[in-house]
């Protein structure tokens, strides 16, 4: 049996502790901020619970929210490179906060730096949503 990186991370918790430390920058920033509910409870709840299964701790994402999806998950927010890369920065800190592993730190770091850009659902100039483009139709969804 291989040690997953959720195991060498210290389980579950240690996804709880990293998502808490990534949301106390998330609640600073004004441009990722105004993105997030006013309650951030349950976001922070499903974060960890993706990241703890992404990394072999549980399925507890998937038995309790189905598949990830993550593009249609992130859909409705306007991700833009500039909030992927601060989305990314402040992970990427949080990861230095919580004091992983040297592997941990390394995988985690690594899917960030890969996951990130597949979350930009909006370029610079793009019409804000559901709004109509200078000149095209009402976008549908």
């Amino acid at each position: 049996m291989t040690t997953s990186i959720a195991d060498l991370a210290g389980g579950p918790d240690a996804f709880v502790r990293l998502v808490d430390a990534f949301y106390a920058r998330v609640e600073q920033d004004p441009v990722l901020r105004q993105m997030y509910p006013a309650d951030l409870e349950p976001g922070k709840e499903h974060l960890a619970l993706f990241l703890a299964q992404y990394f072999g701790a549980t399925d507890l994402y998937s038995s309790r929210r189905g598949h990830p999806r993550l593009r249609m998950r992130h859909a409705p927010f306007p991700i833009d490179p500039e909030a992927a890369g601060r989305w990314a920065t402040h992970m990427l800190a949080a990861v230095e906060d919580v004091g992983f592993a040297p592997e941990v730190r390394a995988a985690v770091e690594e899917y960030v730096v890969r996951a990130t850009p597949t979350l930009v659902n909006r370029l610079p100039g793009d019409p804000p949503v559901g709004l109509p483009a200078a000149d095209g139709p009402m976008p549908t969804t």
